[in-house]
């Protein structure tokens, strides 16, 4: 037996699409709304039964002959203002069993039935627009919808009727009929549809997650391209879950900086919320892989098919307050999270997302409030949050820059839990011996949006910039000419600029007071279509310079053009190094070489949610008799008086072997003897300590730095070593 029936309303249409005002081409024929069946008249000019005209009937009795848990009607008010009052009885539906007995039920405004109102905001309380709410195309769309597309859902409309179900509160008695008892309102009942399983029609519970694992290594080692379709219910994006197990991700060494990404088709999950007789379907690409009833899936647990196991991870979930705390002051500490099921299914806090912009790339967009390091979606928090956590097992990570103990650990969510708090411990507190750290580049974010993310990654200085993208202008609004400093002087944001020209260079100018234009020049891809060169770059350091400010050669030494002459000509302040191969080292020393003094400074260039702000940065030094402002800051770095890093490693505050703060000129013998600070003479050392193991490119911990026949030579170190 089907488990909905659509009736046959054939005989009892009296009126066609005219009748239905304001909507040119209605739904006709057979249809599947919510996916459910409804058989609709396919005549335009016979199609609906219509009530409310004074040459239609006054009643009309429809024979059902059949038993039914529910009775769904289509049908839609018709010619309505929006002014009537809610709840007005437009019409009584009469249901009469086969013994006599009848139910007598009123069909009023705004609850059980409604007019398709070009209005927002007057959608029934007990009806369902006859279209269901989804998703929009993942990976395609239209470029005037690109910031809706953020939303990644579409919530459900009418098209051309609204849904009612009727519960029958006797299911084992046959319906004889269904007599329907117009007022004067004028509306039309497209179609009649039986509910014959003993379920809710429409979905009423929430979404669930499920694992989605392929059997088949030909079908698992795809390029991920999964999705599942539910004909009676909803379902999100599917997403890859990581491939490695608990243990290796509580045992990864670098703690609070993501996990590979997993870019094939297995494992993965989607969350569903469908009714039980409804047909989940997964397919890669066109290709149906599986399908079931969701309502099997639900009791067992778990399904197997030939090429694909289903199973439902759903132990129950808790409302949570989380509190992240300082574990030397108890008191909370703003950071990043991330919280996800034994299985890798991210549970984030309300407000943040799960996975950011769907998984697909983040330049430009919906930058800030999250970070997503390959696998790992984090969320910025002050400290604070709340949400849903799943019961039982629960992974957390969470990390504050480099000076502070990353905490990949795993927790325990008890029934009825409403508090979990968690400590951070600090292992270096470079403030505190003088050193401040900055980011000399950083995009897109909005000033307050750049304190807290500064906060989280316990970074005292973020060089928001100001730039042009061909005709787009971005952080306009941001740049007031002066620092902003927060309530507690613990971070400061200057919004400045980074002017721009695709041949001969970039060059970001730092502490602005009036802005230097034009930002950018001679067309694409940094200025306009059919731009010109109005300024060359040695103009726009000259008028930072007036003002006070400091120029920075960014992402050095590329584009390589006019750097050299600003190098040669003493305006350039410091060189921003951002990658970190043969190349861009050797370009450097040769400036060096050359005996150019220059400091470095690091910076991320961040454009998207792929980079931590500060996950490249400056370190730089004030005496104990200079206050921390942005002016000293930005001296120490012109100084050389500051260390650049990136992930994970910090300098120590100890004084150079040759005596003396990073930034002071260190006279050796010359020639100086090969063998560097292995021979005589003396050398040059320093020492690096982190979190996590320091990446090397070396063949070993612990490499000196050394001169080699003047030339100044480099090397790299892993662990914790002098150097």
């Amino acid at each position: 037996m089907a488990d909905y029936v659509a009736v046959n309303l054939d005989a009892h249409y009296n009126v066609g699409v005219a009748f239905h005002e304001g909507v040119q081409h209605p739904l006709l024929g057979e249809q599947s709304l919510h996916g459910l069946p409804f058989r609709i008249g396919s005549a335009p000019n016979r199609c609906f039964i219509g009530f409310g005209a004074p040459d239609l009937p006054r009643a009309c009795s429809i024979p059902i002959g059949n038993t039914a848990y529910h009775v769904i009607f289509a049908h839609v008010l018709v010619g309505s203002s929006g002014e009537e009052p809610v709840g007005q009885v437009i019409a009584h539906y009469v249901f009469r069993y086969e013994d006599g007995e009848e139910v007598r039920v009123p069909i009023r405004e705004r609850f059980e039935i409604a007019s398709l109102l070009p209005m927002w905001g007057v959608q029934p309380f007990v009806a369902f627009p006859d279209m269901k709410d989804g998703l929009m195309p993942r990976t395609e769309g239209r470029w005037d919808n690109m910031g809706l597309r953020q939303t990644e859902t579409l919530a459900g409309y009418p098209r051309s009727y609204y849904l009612w179900a009727w519960r029958n509160p006797h299911p084992p008695k046959p319906i004889q009929s269904v007599r329907i008892e117009p007022g004067d309102r004028r509306f039309l009942i497209a179609a009649i549809t039986l509910g014959q399983v003993g379920e809710h029609p429409f979905v009423r519970s929430g979404r669930v997650p499920v694992q989605i694992t392929l059997k088949r290594e030909e079908d698992a080692q795809k390029p991920f391209s999964l999705q599942v379709d539910v004909d009676r219910g909803v379902a999100t994006y599917v997403y890859a879950l990581p491939t490695g197990s608990t243990e290796q991700f509580l045992n990864a060494p670098l703690k609070g900086w993501g996990e590979e990404q997993n870019n094939f088709s297995s494992p993965s999950y989607v969350e569903i919320a469908a009714i039980p007789s409804a047909t989940v379907t997964v397919k890669n690409g066109e290709e149906s892989l599986a399908s079931t009833r969701w309502g099997e899936l639900q009791k067992q647990g778990r399904i197997e098919t030939p090429r694909v196991r289903l199973e439902v991870v759903d132990r129950g979930k808790n409302w949570v307050h989380v509190t992240v705390v300082d574990d030397a002051t108890g008191k909370p500490v703003p950071c990043r999270v991330h919280f996800r099921s034994p299985e890798g299914i991210p549970y984030q806090p309300h407000g943040h997302h799960d996975h950011v912009n769907s998984n697909l790339d983040t330049w430009h967009v919906d930058v800030g409030g999250d970070l997503r390091l390959r696998q790992i979606t984090y969320a910025y928090i002050d400290g604070t949050c709340q949400g849903w956590l799943p019961r039982g097992e629960v992974l957390v990570d969470v990390a504050r820059g480099y000076e502070y103990e990353p905490l990949r650990t795993r927790v325990h969510i008890a029934p009825g839990q409403r508090e979990l708090t968690l400590r951070l411990k600090r292992w270096k507190d470079m403030n505190a011996q003088h050193w401040f750290s900055g980011d000399s580049h950083v995009h897109f974010l909005g000033t307050q949006g750049a304190h807290l993310e500064a906060q989280c990654e316990d970074l005292n200085v973020v060089n928001l910039l100001q730039s042009q993208w061909g005709h787009l202008f971005t952080n306009t609004e941001d740049f007031i000419g002066e620092p902003t400093v927060s309530n507690r002087g613990r971070t400061i944001v200057y919004c400045s600029q980074e002017n721009r020209q695709h041949v001969l260079g970039h060059l970001i100018l730092w502490g602005l007071k009036r802005a230097v234009m034009p930002w950018c020049s001679n067309g694409p891809d940094e200025a306009e279509l059919g731009g010109t060169l109005e300024e060359t770059l040695a103009h726009w350091a000259d008028r930072c310079h007036e003002q006070g400010g400091t120029v920075i050669i960014p992402h050095f030494p590329l584009p390589n053009g006019e750097p050299a002459v600003l190098v040669a000509t003493g305006r350039a302040d410091a060189v921003e190094m951002i990658a970190f191969g043969d190349f861009q080292h050797r370009e450097y020393y040769r400036y060096l070489n050359c005996g150019y003094r220059l400091p470095l400074v690091g910076g991320t260039d961040k454009m998207s949610s792929e980079v931590a702000v500060g996950q490249y940065r400056t370190y730089a030094y004030l005496s104990p008799d200079e206050a921390f402002t942005y002016e000293n800051w930005c001296k120490a770095v012109r100084a050389g008086r500051r260390r650049a890093g990136r992930r994970h490693s910090v300098p120590t505050a100890r004084r150079w072997q040759c005596g003396g703060r990073g930034g002071r000129r260190v006279h050796l013998p010359h020639p100086y003897p090969a063998g560097g600070s292995t021979g005589a003479g003396g050398g040059v050392g320093g020492r690096g300590e982190g979190s996590a193991p320091i990446a090397s490119e070396g063949e070993g911990p612990g490499q000196r730095q050394h001169l080699a026949g003047g030339a100044l030579c480099r090397s790299k170190l892993h662990g914790s070593a002098p150097f």
